[in-house]
């Protein structure tokens, strides 16, 4: 029996959408393609177990644009396969949200969670290395990021060693995002991720003609909502949609998970997560010991936040959600889809609603380029502004403001607050593109709609370089 295989399921959906559009075959066929791949090897010094050999993936999905983007992450169940894929839907989900990149993804073969610091430390400085020998990164080419298993430091190191090897390079700082604020990263890129599926979730339960059709209310008010994976996506995700009124009923970590109908304080579950390492045992929660049953448990929204392939054609018709919200990669086989269709659930999906990491890592390319922050050159000249601007309202209305509200108006936009609006925009505007879409060419599903999307951007990239006359 055939191994299944998660690129394989992404190029599925491309055919899909290509059905749609009238673009050559070979043109189709280059852009599902990964254009590079690459693999290796190098030995880590581990203490007291001796040298082991660590396996790394770098991929280049598609170079209709420049640089290329796409997180690195450290799972033991890091393949080629999965590299691949995961590239391929970066490029997907760039040209989704008009974001102008390439799609990338990379990956090393290890359990962070059995090394110390250091080793982490030896093999990223020594994965960057493997990475700048073949020209796999550079600010101009290819700028990873932040992905399962790794973060700021991660990327730290990263910037570090290859400005290291390329000392003269002005803009080496941009040749990876997600960095910590102290070497050139952007004030919300960190919960960037989770903040964009919250806006995503946030339009899609706003259309009343939508809603009606599932049996729900428009908005997120009162939306039972359970979450896979409480970690920086699934995290921000659920404070974010709690702060919107949503109520989260159920937390699933992959070691546990908890379940209350009246409603989960997310940042008392995370807080205790950290002193515990679990989320079980949490109040008066009831513990699920096998996580991924809850994912089974009646909620107006699911939104798996974890890893990939988590709803599957053996689990699927047991999900009772109404709404399911891909905040992971692929968590939903492409036969689970199926079977969740044909009973009405809506998917929001992954290339689009967890494109807010991509998005704010876009902002902070740009920030490093253009060498100066967000707001800097403009915040004081906005409050100047809106103040002359109220004074001369005061003066022709004879009334005035009280300080509280002037402060709360004259006040220019900070770098975070620059960047959330950007965010909030990207989401916004590309959702309802996505719906017209979907409407329009009767594609019966949101994802078709993307990959529609997407491959028409893509398409018209080639063809106006001149490749594709």
């Amino acid at each position: 029996m055939k191994q299944h295989s998660f690129f394989e399921s992404v190029c599925s959906y491309v055919d899909q959408a290509a059905k749609y559009t009238q673009y050559p075959a070979g043109l189709i066929e280059q852009i599902k393609q990964c254009n590079s791949v690459y693999q290796f090897n190098f030995p880590v010094k581990v203490k007291d177990k001796g040298y082991q050999v660590v396996t790394g993936y770098r991929v280049q999905h598609s170079h209709h644009r420049l640089p290329v983007k796409g997180g690195i992450r450290y799972s033991e169940n890091v393949n080629e396969d999965e590299v691949k894929a995961l590239a391929a839907l970066m490029s997907y989900k760039c040209a989704l949200v008009n974001v102008p990149f390439g799609g990338a993804k990379g990956g090393v073969r290890i359990n962070a969670r059995e090394y110390s610091d250091e080793t982490l430390e030896a093999i990223t400085r020594r994965y960057t290395a493997e990475l700048i020998k073949k020209n796999f990164i550079s600010p101009a080419l290819d700028v990873p990021a932040p992905d399962y298993g790794t973060g700021a430091r991660e990327m730290a190191w990263i910037a570090d060693t290859y400005s290291t090897f390329r000392p003269d390079e002005i803009n080496s700082i941009g040749c990876v995002t997600g960095k910590p604020l102290s070497l050139h990263g952007i004030k919300g890129r960190t919960e960037a991720t989770g903040r964009g599926v919250f806006f995503g979730l946030r339009e899609a339960v706003s259309v009343a003609e939508d809603m009606q059709k599932l049996g729900l209310t428009p908005g997120l008010d009162g939306k039972k909502v359970i979450v896979q994976g409480l970690g920086n996506v699934g995290y921000h995700a659920a404070k974010y949609l709690q702060e919107g009124g949503a109520i989260i009923i159920g937390i699933a970590e992959y070691n546990g998970g908890i379940l209350d109908t009246t409603g989960l304080d997310v940042e008392e579950v995370f807080q205790h997560m950290q002193i515990h390492g679990s989320v079980m045992n949490f109040k008066n929660a009831k513990n699920i010991e096998n996580s991924i049953e809850l994912l089974e448990y009646e909620c107006d929204i699911l939104v798996p936040a974890a890893l990939e392939e988590q709803i599957t054609s053996e689990n699927a018709p047991r999900i009772q959600a109404k709404i399911i919200g891909e905040a992971a990669n692929g968590p939903i086989t492409s036969d689970a889809e199926q079977i969740l269709l044909e009973k009405g659930i809506m998917i929001i999906p992954d290339i689009y609603l967890n494109a807010g990491g991509v998005t704010v890592s876009y902002f902070e390319w740009l920030k490093n380029l253009s060498h100066v922050a967000f707001g800097r050159m403009d915040k004081r000249y906005e409050e100047l502004n809106n103040n002359n601007i109220i004074r001369a309202v005061e003066e022709t209305t004879g009334r005035q403001l009280s300080k509280a509200s002037l402060d709360r108006l004259v006040i220019g936009p900070s770098e975070k607050d620059i960047v959330n609006s950007g965010l909030e925009e990207t989401m916004v505007t590309a959702y309802y593109g996505i719906r017209e879409i979907m409407l329009r060419e009767e594609t019966t599903n949101l994802r078709i709609a993307c990959f529609v999307n997407a491959l028409s951007k893509i398409a018209v990239a080639y063809m106006d370089r001149g490749i594709f006359p």
